[in-house]
């Protein structure tokens, strides 16, 4: 049986495009290793939002080449970066035989073929669709990622997303309930939405408030516990969004709500199409309708011609949220970019300082909130063993926080129970089982 292994970096809709050439190939008779030294296939799947993402590309695969020259195996490369760079790519590493953007995953095989007859396939074309065959998934665990749509629209200066995953594209409705019932037929319990702006699904199909609609259809699939999506963009939230929070039991207290600067100047710069004040807002509306969900977001710091003024609205608009977690990077230029041609490209070593003086805060913020949590009961969909202690398991919370409790023999991956919460740390919870 031929063997394959999958590196993955980036997004959760490069993990789902991960997730699913894995149920590709092994429905066509491959089997998973741990190891790449095992396979006859290797293949790494990365996105191109961040510098470096692509630099970590280039070094796996400088450790993936000494075994093809000692396995002659197959090294592919997918994924944005692949979309991205092209036969520039093949030049850096030669040694590469197979090179597809993420809108052809679907042709794997035949791509394998070709290469097992000594071609190099480079296959990058733009194709407008988001194709998936929703009988393939197999899927391990009690949540599972379900890309809604593709591509973006919004033209951010800093992001290369609309270049490499092209214009938004939306799945129909009832594609993507079928997916989800088979999955809960399978065990699923929990299902996040994946798409670079899910507000604005169903747009290009001429459904209006066409997410909300999605939202409830998938909470009328009855083995379907819980509803998570990801990413919003600030300028596309609607009134019955926010209202939905309250008002359908199985979408989740949690919304990722990407702010990325709290200084005006710099979101008009970035292009995002809304200011501070507007994301406030949203944030209290939020919290009125649901005053317990969790706030996560992405910062970028060192934006073209960023003062030091502007770097403080960010640290006092973080102060004002007080976001439950946060993504936080330094600007890295991306071709194609209208960043990337700006001038008074702030200094790496001013970019550096902001990024340590930033995550200092959100640290501090994000253990207080952690630490705020002992001594309440929670209700927690237990997913795995933990990979801390082998006697506990692990689950998440409503608000999606790790959870990390010792439990009797009878509760069961997927079950959700109650658990006391007795200490919060850095990055995650631990508790106790609540017999009943």
């Amino acid at each position: 049986m031929e063997k394959f292994y999958i590196e993955t970096y980036g997004c959760q809709m490069n993990e789902a495009d991960s997730e699913y050439m894995a149920s590709l190939l092994m429905t066509i008779g491959y089997e998973r290793v741990e190891e790449m030294e095992d396979a006859n296939l290797i293949l790494v799947n990365t996105c191109s939002i961040r510098d470096k993402a692509e630099k970590k590309v280039l070094s796996f695969l400088g450790r993936a080449y000494p075994i093809k020259k000692k396995n002659d195996c197959i090294i592919a490369v997918c994924g944005c970066v692949a979309k991205q760079e092209g036969e520039n790519l093949i030049k850096k590493a030669p040694y590469v035989d197979i090179i597809f953007g993420p809108h052809h995953i679907n042709n794997l095989n035949f791509f394998i073929q070709r290469a097992k007859n000594k071609e190099k396939v480079i296959e990058i074309s733009d194709k407008n669709s988001i194709e998936r065959n929703k009988d393939l998934l197999k899927i391990e665990g009690v949540r599972a990622m379900i890309p809604i749509m593709q591509g973006c629209n919004n033209f951010c200066s800093f992001c290369i997303v609309p270049y490499v995953r092209g214009r938004e594209v939306s799945r129909e409705i009832n594609d993507i309930i079928g997916e989800i019932e088979r999955l809960a037929n399978l065990g699923i319990k929990e299902v996040i939405l994946l798409g670079q702006n899910v507000n604005s699904y169903g747009k290009d199909l001429g459904i209006q408030d066409g997410f909300v609609k999605l939202i409830e259809e998938v909470a009328k699939i009855e083995k379907i516990e819980r509803i998570r999506f990801t990413t919003s963009h600030p300028k596309d939230i609607t009134e019955k969004l926010i209202l939905a929070f309250g008002i359908v039991e199985k979408l989740m207290p949690h919304i990722h709500l990407p702010v990325q600067s709290g200084s005006n100047r710099i979101l008009k710069l970035m292009n995002r199409k809304y200011d501070r004040e507007t994301y406030l807002s949203i944030i209290k509306k939020l919290r009125e309708v649901r005053p317990d969900i969790a706030i996560t977001t992405d910062i970028i710091v060192g934006f073209p011609t960023e003062t030091e003024k502007d770097f403080q609205d960010t640290l006092s608009l973080v102060e004002e949220v007080r976001y439950d977690s946060a993504f936080s990077f330094k600007y890295s230029k991306r071709p194609y970019t209208k960043a990337s041609m700006m001038e008074n490209q702030v200094p790496e070593e001013i970019k550096q300082r902001r990024l340590e003086m930033l995550q200092s805060l959100l640290k501090e913020i994000i253990y207080e909130k952690n630490r705020y949590m002992e001594g309440k009961v929670i209700p927690v969909l237990v997913e795995s063993r933990s990979k801390k202690e082998k006697t506990e398991l692990m689950g998440r919370t409503p608000c999606f926080r790790i959870v990390n409790f010792s439990a009797h023999k009878d509760v069961k991956i997927g079950k959700t129970v109650n658990v006391k919460i007795t200490r919060g740390f850095k990055n995650s919870l631990k508790g106790e089982l609540v017999d009943g």
